[in-house]
């Protein structure tokens, strides 16, 4: 490995010895024995079925004692350590921004009856349409991502939800100290491109904009197929009667009757799937109600636009 000539991946190299060192600092107790048994996980060749595998693992150099001694009296700075992936150098898109997907991915624990703060997790069963749900801890993940066709993808952060706890406001407080960390290395200045944060359906991609709507990002999220949105409200006419309309017509994702003609239309081709085409609507907004996260902001959202973009797929 020393003898490589090959300057980009000797840079590789340095940034990964790097980010070794800085992960050994951060753990303040039981060090070296934490440091080993992450190496061990690592390297394992497949998943780990029980702690005293990791022991025999070759990256494992200390008896199967000083394993759970490292498990039980180890510590490490979680603040330090959440730091140390944005100081490392990150992917970008092809224009040269940072893209950030956020995704809940869960670790099924059925078996585990003792263990605290299980949750049941949605999984997809090996049926058609078939959905099971799970007794686990879902954890909420933030990573980077590239242009291209790659499965790597660069970790940034990633946090366990609670029982009852709320996945936007946990993923926009996690989201929100991300981007944080990310510009106080330098990854973002002031004139930069906006930061793309993409979530899936799963998640309320309105209701995220407005929660990030003072940070330098823009939101796409994909929408279910059953969403029905609304259009801008129509001016006010001078002497009409009654209360003034909140909402326009109707853009049912179901109904292309309803949608009208879009306000962008882009066509291009693709490797894969031949001609492809992309059309948007602006200033679409879902009708908010009396419940769940809104009820408290119903109020403070009147009149605000939404600086997130919607994706329909």
């Amino acid at each position: 490995m020393i003898s490589v000539h090959d300057a980009d991946v000797a840079g590789a190299l340095g940034e990964l010895s790097r980010f070794r060192q800085e992960f050994y600092q951060c753990l303040t107790a039981r060090a070296d024995a934490l440091f080993e048994l992450t190496d061990a996980v690592l390297c394992a060749d497949g998943p780990v079925h029980s702690l005293v595998e990791l022991s025999l693992v070759g990256e494992h150099r200390r008896g199967h004692g000083s394993l759970y001694g490292a498990l039980a009296e180890g510590r490490l700075d979680a603040g330090r350590l959440g730091a140390a992936p944005a100081a490392v150098p990150l992917p970008r898109a092809a224009d040269g921004r940072l893209v950030l997907a956020v995704d809940v991915t869960c670790w099924l624990r059925p078996e585990a009856h003792t263990s605290p703060g299980r949750i049941l997790c949605h999984t997809y069963g090996r049926g058609k349409d078939q959905h099971l749900m799970i007794p686990g801890w879902p954890y909420s993940v933030v990573c980077a991502l590239e242009t291209g066709r790659s499965s790597w993808t660069a970790p940034l952060d990633a946090r366990r939800l609670a029982p009852g706890e709320d996945a936007a406001t946990v993923t926009a407080a996690q989201l929100r100290q991300t981007i944080g960390r990310l510009i106080a290395a330098g990854h973002w200045r002031s004139g930069d491109p906006d930061i793309w944060v993409v979530a899936d359906a799963g998640y309320d991609g309105p209701r995220l904009a407005y929660l990030l709507a003072d940070l330098p990002v823009r939101v796409l999220a994909r929408m279910r197929s059953d969403r029905v949105l609304r259009r801008a409200a129509p001016p006010w006419a001078p002497g009409t009667r009654g209360r003034p309309p909140r909402h326009g017509g109707e853009f049912v994702f179901g109904d292309t009757a309803t949608w009208g003609e879009p306000d962008v239309t882009t066509t291009g081709d693709t490797r894969l799937y031949g001609r492809a085409t992309a059309r948007s609507w602006d200033r679409l907004h879902p009708r908010l109600t009396h419940r769940a996260a809104w009820v408290a902001q119903t109020g403070a959202l009147r009149g605000h636009a939404f600086s997130g973009q919607l994706l329909h797929g």
